[in-house]
């Protein structure tokens, strides 16, 4: 079974803590297999796990900067909200979706470097 960055990080940590994953099961009060499949990268790391991580390990600054980018290289789905989205917008979600697995590296980086230009 193969670990994210995530589930990395939280390794390291209960090494370092001297716990096993059932720990961080009850820490969460979920199941086992639920932590497994997050730190397999099968689920999303829920967001309000970060906080009680920082808490429960007393994360420096640079081990909370080092969690915070260990989730976001983990997540495995995204979700665009539409409530607000004009025809075009919707159009260009669906497009996207339907068309993610396909883009190749310099696709995806010429759409990163037209998307970028909008926030200059």
């Amino acid at each position: 079974m193969g670990y994210t960055k995530f589930g990395e990080f939280m390794r390291i940590q209960r090494v370092k803590n001297h716990e096993v994953m059932a720990d961080t099961a009850n820490l969460f009060g979920v199941k086992l297999p639920f932590v497994s499949t997050v730190e397999s990268g099968r689920r999303n790391v829920p967001e309000e796990w970060i906080p009680v991580l920082i808490e429960h390990y007393n994360l420096t600054a640079a081990e909370q900067a080092e969690l915070l980018e260990a989730v976001e290289h983990s997540k495995t789905q995204m979700k665009i909200n539409l409530t607000s989205a004009n025809n075009t917008q919707r159009r260009l979600a669906v497009q996207f979706q339907r068309s993610f697995e396909n883009l190749d590296e310099d696709t995806a980086a010429a759409i990163i470097k037209l998307l970028n230009k909008e926030d200059d």
